[in-house]
C-alpha cells in the first residue's frame, strides 16, 4: 500500500469554509500523469497541487496543478496553498519558489499571518466575440482577451456581476477557456466572478490566475498599482492585488482544514 501526504487548504480565506479549496500533496518524485489526474478527479476540487523537490536548482520545488478533468497551465490559489503548507514545514524560510511547466518560476512569501504569491501579470487586448458575450449574459461594456484563453468581460456595476447566470454549456464549448466578469466593487475596489466550465469548474471560488489578468487591467483603470478585490462566488474570498513590473502579487490568508494521507491501495 502506498500512502501519500494530503492537505486540504482553504486559500484566500481567513476561516474555514470560505475562499477556494485546494488539495496539496507534496511528493518525493512524480507519479505517472494518469495517476496524478486520477487523484485530481478523486479529490474533486478546482485544483490539486503536486510538488516535488526541484533537482535543477532553479527553484525550491516543482509544481503542477490538476482539476478533476485536466492539467492546467497556472493556478494561483493552489500555489498560495502549496506555499502555505511548505512554509509551515520549513519555518526558517520566508519564501518558497516553484518551477512550473508553463508559467515559469513562481514565488510565495510569508507576510505575518498571511502570504503573497507572485504570478505572471497577464495582459489583455480588446476583442469582440459576440458568441462569448451572449453566453456570459447581461450587458458587458467591453470584452478583453489573452491568447492563453483568458477572457475578461467588463460590466458597469457589482449588482450586474452578482446577477449573472452564464450559459455554462455554451461557454464549455469554447474549451478550457477562463471567463471572468468584473466591475467596480462596493466594499472593495473590484469585484469579479470566474467561470471555467470547459475545465470541469462551472464557477470557481477564488481564482488567482484570473486576478493575474485583472491586476494589470484594473491598475490601468484605477490609475494605481495596488487595490482590493472580492470574488463573489458562493464561498467568496478577498485578495490584495499589486502590480510590480511583469508580476501580479496577490495576498491573502490560508486555513488548513484537513491533514491526512491519500492511499493508492
Amino acid at each position: 500500500m502506498t500512502d501519500l501526504p494530503y492537505y486540504h487548504v482553504d486559500a484566500f480565506a481567513d476561516r474555514p469554509f470560505t475562499g477556494n479549496q485546494a488539495a496539496v500533496m507534496p511528493l518525493e518524485a512524480w507519479l505517472d500523469d494518469a495517476v496524478l489526474q486520477a487523484i485530481g478527479e478523486e479529490n474533486n476540487f478546482a485544483e490539486t497541487a503536486f510538488t516535488i523537490p526541484d533537482a535543477t536548482g532553479e527553484a525550491d520545488f516543482e509544481l503542477r496543478w490538476f482539476t478533476p478533468a485536466v492539467e492546467i497551465r497556472l493556478c494561483g490559489h493552489a500555489t498560495l496553498a502549496s506555499g502555505h503548507i511548505l512554509l509551515q514545514q520549513f519555518p526558517d524560510k520566508d519564501r518558497i519558489t516553484f518551477r512550473t511547466r508553463k508559467a515559469g518560476i513562481l514565488e510565495v512569501r510569508r507576510e505575518g499571518d498571511s502570504y503573497s504569491v507572485a504570478l505572471p501579470a497577464i495582459p489583455t487586448d480588446p476583442v469582440d466575440i459576440p458568441e462569448m458575450m451572449a453566453a456570459m449574459g447581461g450587458k458587458p461594456l467591453s470584452m478583453l482577451r489573452n491568447p492563453d484563453h483568458y477572457n475578461v468581460f467588463r460590466y458597469a456595476t457589482a449588482a450586474e456581476i452578482l446577477a449573472l447566470k452564464p450559459d455554462m454549456k455554451a461557454l464549455a464549448a469554447f474549451g478550457d477557456d477562463s471567463f471572468t466578469a468584473t466591475a467596480p466593487g462596493t466594499d472593495t475596489d473590484v469585484v469579479s466572478r470566474v467561470f471555467v466550465p470547459g475545465a470541469g469548474v462551472d464557477e470557481d471560488s477564488v481564482t488567482g490566475s484570473a486576478h493575474a489578468v485583472l491586476t494589470p487591467y484594473w491598475a490601468a483603470e484605477l490609475g494605481r498599482n495596488d487595490f482590493t478585490a472580492y470574488q463573489a462566488s458562493a464561498r467568496g474570498g478577498y485578495l490584495g492585488c499589486r502590480l510590480d513590473g511583469d508580476r501580479a502579487w496577490l495576498s491573502g490568508k490560508c486555513v488548513t482544514v484537513v491533514k491526512g494521507t491519500f492511499s493508492l491501495g
